[in-house]
């Protein structure tokens, strides 16, 4: 009995450490995917990005952003060339990606009547977590109720 109990708990915390390591990389991922469309936004609107342009932009500490620029070089998501920051294709692939998902939700959330911040906010909160399927399901039945 007590052998059988102890391997509950063992199971149990197993589970409870996989779901927090889960809870971390989709943080983790959900930072990298942030820091990347705000690139992306940044060389749209700029033609060009630095490091303090994306601390500006997402209101964290230029270490913060130096940190997270040398995760993402390490990555290989972004390079540079002298100050200037680039996408590679794979974080543009990325970036265009949340991009987009962010927009459509952001637009389709004011259209039911959401305020323009809150529409943003939750915008960007879900453009991390759905996967693709279901972005594509939610976009297509959106699309056609629009009709």
């Amino acid at each position: 009995m007590a052998a059988r109990h102890q391997e509950n708990v063992r199971e149990n915390n197993a589970d409870v450490e996989k779901k927090n390591n889960m809870a971390e990389k989709r943080f983790a991922d959900s930072s990298k995917e942030d820091y990347l469309k705000t690139i992306l936004k940044i060389i749209r609107e700029k033609d060009k990005c630095r490091v303090i342009d994306i601390s500006r932009q997402l209101n964290v500490t230029k270490a913060s952003a130096s940190i997270a620029v040398k995760k993402l070089e390490g990555a290989g998501l972004i390079w540079k060339e002298k100050n200037n920051l680039l996408l590679t294709e794979e974080g543009e692939k990325i970036a265009e990606k949340i991009y987009e998902r962010g927009n459509f939700f952001e637009a389709w959330f004011e259209k039911i009547g959401i305020d323009e911040e809150t529409a943003k906010e939750d915008a960007c909160a879900i453009e991390h977590v759905l996967s693709e399927m279901t972005y594509s399901k939610v976009k297509e039945y959106v699309k056609n109720t629009e009709k």
